[in-house]
């Protein structure tokens, strides 16, 4: 009986720790962010200093440009949890889907009209062409609403070509396939830098955005509402880390933004760090002014209530 005891204890031992292990894996999951910017870093961040890792998931974080795009990608069972732009998530709402927004990195716009050199005033600008990612992005209404305040009308006055990307756009502008872009850091930094000319500063003309937006659907968030929470408390902590951290957190922006210049790498924290949202909690203006870019001339228009999932624990999530 003794015998037959000391065989089974290292038995019972070796299928508690099998079932622990089980019980303690990582849960496997794909992020999808759609460029360079930093826009995105708080995910970068949470992933490189450990945050998702410590609420159990294995984060893949994976590049694909257009927020439209990764919308459909999304939808076609690539990703659970995608960061893309606001408008991007409304106009798949609005097309019947169950995406909805559930955070955001910040409220100010990011974005700067870059121009070519030969660009001196807006009304340069007639018979041009702009360079957007994909239309239904932020960048296609960024350029909208530009070409809005200098009374041009898009496709008419200014061509807009969708480019696929913000590299694919800045390409475009630097070679002169284009000769106006919406772009961010640190994009529009190397474009300043190569003699292109800034026309607007987005965020100095009080335009309200939503920012570095964390988007799934509401069929994952009813089977899987565990994990989304698990992954905003990473983010949270990323976006907390990305604030207060700047030497770690320019190290990711030169690792994810593919930045090698320290200048720029400085610039782009120097742009984010000051507007990143302690509650990640998107701005009802900005999603408005999304709203209003997706249902144009339609009466009465849908509220953002409609497009948010934004619970009582989410707000509970903040950084300490």
């Amino acid at each position: 009986m003794a015998k037959r005891t000391t065989v089974f204890i290292p038995f019972l031992i070796v299928c508690f720790l099998a079932v622990s292990n089980q019980s303690f894996a990582a849960t496997p999951m794909r992020i999808l962010y759609p460029s360079f910017s930093g826009s995105w870093a708080a995910t970068w961040v949470a992933k490189e200093a450990g945050y998702l890792s410590a609420e159990g998931l294995d984060v893949e974080l994976i590049r694909v440009g257009g927020s439209t795009r990764m919308v459909a990608a999304m939808l076609g069972g690539s990703a659970p949890i995608i960061q893309a732009g606001a408008v991007a998530a409304i106009a798949a709402t609005a097309a019947g889907s169950d995406v909805v927004i559930v955070g955001a990195t910040g409220n100010v716009s990011s974005f700067h009209l870059m121009v070519r050199p030969d660009i001196k005033q807006p009304s340069d600008l007639k018979g041009q062409k702009a360079g957007i990612t994909t239309f239904g992005s932020t960048s296609d209404q960024m350029i909208r609403i530009a070409l809005k305040k200098f009374n041009l009308e898009p496709n008419r006055d200014v061509a807009l070509l969708s480019l696929g990307a913000q590299p694919e756009v800045f390409a475009a502008l630097h070679s002169g396939a284009v000769e106006v872009a919406a772009l961010t850091y640190p994009l529009y930094l190397q474009a300043a830098k190569l003699g292109m000319r800034e026309l607007v500063n987005f965020s100095a003309l009080g335009v309200e955005d939503v920012t570095g937006t964390v988007i799934t659907t509401r069929s994952f968030i009813a089977q899987q509402r565990d994990t989304v929470l698990r992954f905003l408390r990473g983010y949270v902590r990323g976006a907390h880390r990305y604030h207060t951290d700047k030497e770690f957190s320019k190290q990711v922006l030169k690792k994810y933004g593919k930045i090698t210049d320290d200048e720029i790498a400085e610039g782009t924290w120097q742009d984010y760090a000051p507007t990143i949202l302690r509650v990640p909690r998107p701005s009802e203006k900005g999603l408005q002014a999304a709203i209003e870019s997706v249902f144009k001339g339609k009466t009465p228009l849908p509220k953002p209530e409609i497009f948010v999932s934004w619970q009582r624990q989410s707000v509970m999530l903040t950084a300490t």
